[in-house]
């Protein structure tokens, strides 16, 4: 129960140090959200904010993902890397979305999972962000590597 009582703690006073700290990412819904957050693997934030704009403003929603032509979503996305597999894994998402979920980003931890190109990371941050749920830690790449 110590630990419980000193994570508690510390969580507080992160709480007051840094209130209102927020994710990085530009988004409007959940949705958005889910594909800003897969963008961001091995690319900085910074560069899937000046991606997203004309990403978001050619493809508004789930459909218009689920329905795009993946060699045209390729081309928005480039500049983020990876971007072939990236876009493989948003519209195939985006098509599970409106087939299985209703067009709704599911907001529990094992129905994000079996997205395509979402693993426990990704997750995490949906489920923080998107639905205000921590189910885990979601640490930089960079903070890892230091913390080891």
């Amino acid at each position: 129960m110590k630990k419980v009582a000193k994570v508690t703690e510390i969580i507080e006073i992160l709480r007051k140090e840094y209130p209102g700290s927020t994710i990085a990412l530009n988004y409007s819904g959940i949705f958005q959200l889910l594909v800003a957050v897969q963008l961001s693997a091995q690319c900085t934030d910074e560069r899937v904010n000046k991606v997203t704009p004309a990403l978001f403003k050619r493809f508004p929603g789930v459909q218009d993902f689920a329905e795009c032509d993946v060699a045209e979503l390729e081309e928005l996305i480039y500049s983020t890397g990876f971007y072939r597999a990236k876009a493989r894994n948003i519209r195939a998402a985006a098509r599970m979305i409106v087939e299985k979920f209703r067009s709704e980003v599911p907001g529990q931890m094992d129905e994000l999972l079996t997205l395509p190109g979402v693993a426990r990371k990704t997750a995490n941050v949906v489920m923080s962000a998107g639905f205000g749920l921590s189910e885990g830690v979601v640490v930089d790449t960079h903070v890892a590597r230091l913390c080891g």
